[in-house]
C-alpha cells in the first residue's frame, strides 16, 4: 500500500511539472496581452527593421482589412514603377465607371472626371492620402488591364511576400456591394480579408522595400488638382486630432463588416516601431489602441547589442581542422548581434551557435586549407524566458552573424600528413598492444 502511494505521488509530482511547463509556455503571450488592455479584436507590434514582434493579440484571426489593404495596390504600384513598367507622370484617363464610383455618396473619395487625365502621382497620392476608392482603381486597371486580373497580381504577391490568411476581391478594401455591381473577385457582399500578422507582414515590406511611400503617407493634407483639400484619414499625424509625436503612416480602414482599423508607423531618436489594431469599434478606438502599444514601445524597448563583433563562443572556441598544418581553428563572430529588446533584459538572450554541414566532413571536422574570415556557420541568439519571435524568417537573418575562422590554416604537406598517418599507425598499434598486455594481468 505504501509503495502504491509513493508511485502515485511521483506520477503526481510528473504530471504537475509537465503541465507546469505547458502553463509557462501558453501563458507567455496571454500575460504580455493582457498587459496593454486593447479593444481592438487583434492587434500586433514590431520592430520595423527586423520584424521582431514585441506584442500580439490574436494575431491569426482573420477578419476584415477594408482600406488597409490599399497597402497591397501601394506595393504593387510601387514596384511597378521600380521595374520601369509605369511612370509617375504617366496619364491615366478616367472612363465612365471609375467617374460614377468616385461620386458615389459615402464612400472616400477624390471627385474625378470622366474623360480627364490624371497622373500615376495624382491617383497614387489620392489613395496613400485620401484612401480614394475610385483612384484606387483607376491605378488597378492601369497596371493590371482590369481590376479583377488585378485581384490576381494581389494575390500573387501576398503569397510571394510570405502572407498565408488573407483573400482579396478588390483593390480598394470596399465591400463589393458598394462597386456598383462590379465584382472583381468573390461575391457581392464579400470583403478583403487578412490577420493581424499578415497585415503587418504587407506593412513590414512595404516600408523596408518601398521606404519612400512615407514621403506620401506622412501629408496631413492633400491638395488635389481640382483645387479643394483632403483630410488624411490618419488622425495620429501632426497637426491632427490625435497627434502622435513620430508617427508619419501608413494606413486606416474601416466598413460596417471590419470595423475600424489601423496600420501605424512612428519612428524616434532612428528607432521605428509598426503597429496593427483591426476590428475596433470606433475611429478614437482605433487611435487609443494605437497610442497605447506604440507608448509601451517607446517606453519599455530599446537597441542593445546582445553580442559583440569578434565574439568567441563559450562552448565552441575551436574546431578541429581535417590536413592542417594546425589541427583546429579558432573562430569568432563578424559582426555584432543587435536587436530591439524589452529594457533591461539583455541578460535573457543566450548565444546559439549553427555550423554550416557543407564544410564539415563525417566526422565533423574542417579541411583545410582554410582562409581567415572564411564564414564556417553563424551565430544567433534566443530568448531563455521565452518570446513572440519574428514576424519573418528573413528578419531571424537580420537577428544573426556569420561565424567565421579568426586565422588561416593552410594545408599541410605530404610530408607532414604521411608522418602523421604512420604516428597514427603505431599509435593505434600501440594502444593495442598495451590493451592485449593489460589483459594478460
Amino acid at each position: 500500500m505504501k509503495r502504491v502511494s509513493q508511485i502515485t505521488l511521483i506520477f503526481t509530482l510528473l504530471v504537475t511539472v509537465i503541465v507546469s511547463q505547458f502553463a509557462y509556455n501558453a501563458t507567455f503571450a496571454n500575460a504580455e496581452t493582457d498587459r496593454l488592455d486593447l479593444k481592438a479584436e487583434a492587434a500586433i507590434l514590431l520592430d520595423a527593421k527586423t520584424g521582431r514582434i514585441l506584442y500580439e493579440k490574436n494575431p491569426d484571426t482573420v477578419l476584415g482589412v477594408a482600406s488597409m489593404s490599399k497597402m497591397m495596390t501601394e506595393y504593387i504600384l510601387l514596384e511597378s514603377i521600380k521595374e520601369g513598367k509605369i511612370s509617375w507622370d504617366q496619364n491615366v484617363k478616367i472612363n465612365e465607371y471609375v467617374h460614377k464610383l468616385s461620386a458615389a455618396p459615402g464612400l472616400s473619395n477624390v471627385g474625378l472626371t470622366q474623360g480627364e487625365n490624371y497622373t500615376v502621382r495624382e491617383l497614387y497620392e489620392a489613395m496613400a492620402i485620401f484612401s480614394g476608392n475610385a483612384a484606387t482603381v483607376a491605378l488597378a486597371e492601369l497596371i493590371s488591364g482590369s481590376e479583377k486580373n488585378f485581384v490576381g497580381t494581389m494575390e500573387k504577391k501576398a503569397k510571394e511576400l510570405g502572407m498565408k490568411d488573407f483573400n482579396f476581391v478588390n483593390s480598394s478594401g470596399l465591400n463589393n456591394k458598394s462597386l456598383m455591381g462590379q465584382h472583381p473577385a468573390g461575391g457581392p457582399e464579400e470583403e478583403n480579408v487578412m490577420t493581424a500578422r499578415d497585415t503587418a507582414i504587407l506593412a513590414f515590406r512595404l516600408l523596408n522595400d518601398f521606404p519612400e511611400v512615407l514621403e506620401t503617407t506622412k501629408i496631413s493634407k492633400l491638395k488635389f488638382k481640382d483645387g479643394r483639400e483632403y483630410p488624411n484619414f490618419n488622425w495620429m499625424l501632426p497637426g491632427l486630432i490625435f497627434e502622435y509625436e513620430g508617427v508619419d503612416g501608413l494606413k486606416t480602414g474601416s466598413t460596417d463588416f471590419a470595423g475600424y482599423g489601423f496600420t501605424a508607423t512612428a519612428e524616434r531618436n532612428g528607432q521605428r516601431f509598426i503597429s496593427v489594431v483591426m476590428k475596433s469599434t470606433s475611429k478614437d478606438e482605433r487611435f487609443n489602441d494605437t497610442t497605447k502599444l506604440l507608448d509601451y514601445a517607446f517606453s519599455n524597448f530599446g537597441k542593445e547589442e546582445i553580442l559583440p563583433a569578434s565574439y568567441k563562443p563559450k562552448k565552441v572556441k575551436t574546431l578541429k581542422v581535417n590536413k592542417g598544418k594546425e589541427k583546429e581553428v579558432k573562430i569568432e563572430t563578424k559582426e555584432p548581434i543587435e536587436l530591439v529588446i524589452q529594457n533591461g533584459e539583455k541578460n535573457q538572450f543566450e548565444p546559439v551557435v549553427v555550423l554550416d554541414k557543407s564544410k564539415l566532413d563525417q566526422d565533423g571536422n574542417l579541411t583545410a586549407p582554410i582562409k581567415k574570415g572564411e564564414k564556417i556557420g553563424y551565430v544567433t541568439v534566443q530568448s531563455k524566458k521565452g518570446d513572440f519571435g519574428f514576424l519573418t524568417k528573413d528578419g531571424q537573418k537580420l537577428a544573426s552573424t556569420n561565424l567565421v575562422a579568426s586565422e588561416s590554416v593552410e594545408k599541410a604537406n605530404w610530408f607532414v600528413l604521411s608522418m602523421r598517418a604512420i604516428g597514427g599507425f603505431f599509435g593505434d598499434v600501440w594502444d593495442g598492444v598495451s590493451s592485449m598486455v593489460k589483459g594478460w594481468f
